[in-house]
């Protein structure tokens, strides 16, 4: 699938916004819902991980291609449907300039072009998709090929904002572009501080940490520094969660008010988790989630816990 063609399947988010929902309507409070978050697909990473080879390795990704067909036939058969589905990023393996990343895109586009089209997709910037350190030319490859890379958008009355973690974690070789995402970002939180919506939540592909806010600096979260700069402007703001993969493990933590989600894969596994996706329950007073694997949302679907809470008036 050309990026042309994705253009007329996938709501693409451009000027800061997801046009999947109108926010006029949006930003009213209409009862409980559910997304869901799914992370790092990232089609040529089980072949590249499997023969020691992350540079340069991951020319197969069939396995890849069943587990995702898996995930959006389950996705398909929910009932009710979710409000939307978020992928929070490393969508391929195969880094900006490097051998097999158009025919990964390609391949990631035609699975996910099968999703209900009654049930958006929301797509995350991650490292694999920008480049560990980006550039203006990465940047503008991701946009023109999915979207905006930050932006916020609302649903049922809960305002979420979608951030490129990339210029966090080094935006040497794009200084105005992180100081743009800043700016918008600030009045974005303004809104938030006003308390005009009923929730507030946060999408990112690198945690800002995995356990503890004051844990080691790592490969897989934010620096310290940033991490609790990050941490406190949320909480000020009042967001209560920040949903994230990158890891390829389930982990999380809490922060004073904020709640950390770590999400594990699609994909490969670095750890002992299952391939799966995370259900996100929003009900008037909380946000509450479970990560089922691919097995047990095709069986069971969201569960008989999450769905009682969606029934709840």
């Amino acid at each position: 699938m050309s990026a042309a063609e994705a253009a007329g399947v996938f709501h693409r988010a451009r000027g800061r916004t997801l046009d999947a929902f109108p926010s006029e309507k949006e930003k009213e409070w209409q009862g409980p819902f559910y997304f869901l978050q799914g992370a790092d697909p990232q089609f040529g990473l089980m072949k590249a991980w499997s023969t020691g080879n992350c540079d340069s390795g991951g020319d197969e990704w069939g396995q890849e291609i069943r587990l995702t067909e898996q995930a959006v036939q389950a996705i398909n058969r929910l009932d009710p449907k979710p409000k939307f589905f978020v992928l929070c990023g490393d969508l391929v393996h195969a880094m900006p300039g490097t051998p097999w990343r158009k025919e990964q895109t390609r391949d990631l586009q035609r699975v996910l072009g099968e999703v209900n089209r009654d049930i958006p997709l929301v797509f995350v910037s991650g490292n694999h998709d920008l480049g560990n350190v980006p550039t203006a030319e990465t940047v503008e490859e991701y946009r023109s090929t999915w979207g905006d890379d930050y932006f916020s958008f609302w649903v049922g009355g809960v305002l979420f904002l979608v951030l490129n973690s990339q210029f966090l974690f080094d935006a040497s070789q794009c200084p105005a572009l992180k100081q743009a995402q800043d700016q918008w970002l600030e009045q974005q939180l303004s809104l938030a501080r006003q308390r005009r919506c009923r929730h507030a939540i946060v999408f990112q592909h690198i945690p800002l940490f995995l356990q503890s806010v004051d844990e080691d600096d790592d490969y897989f979260n934010l620096t310290k520094h940033v991490r609790q700069e990050m941490a406190d402007k949320f909480i000020e703001a009042g967001i209560k969660a920040v949903f994230a993969g990158h890891y390829h493990r389930n982990a999380g933590g809490t922060y004073r008010s904020l709640d950390m989600v770590v999400s594990s894969a699609i994909g490969c596994q670095l750890g002992k988790d299952t391939h799966g996706l995370r259900v996100v329950v929003v009900t008037a007073d909380s946000i509450v989630h479970q990560y089922r694997s691919l097995d047990q949302l095709s069986e069971e679907g969201i569960g008989d816990e999450l769905m009682a809470l969606l029934q709840k008036k």
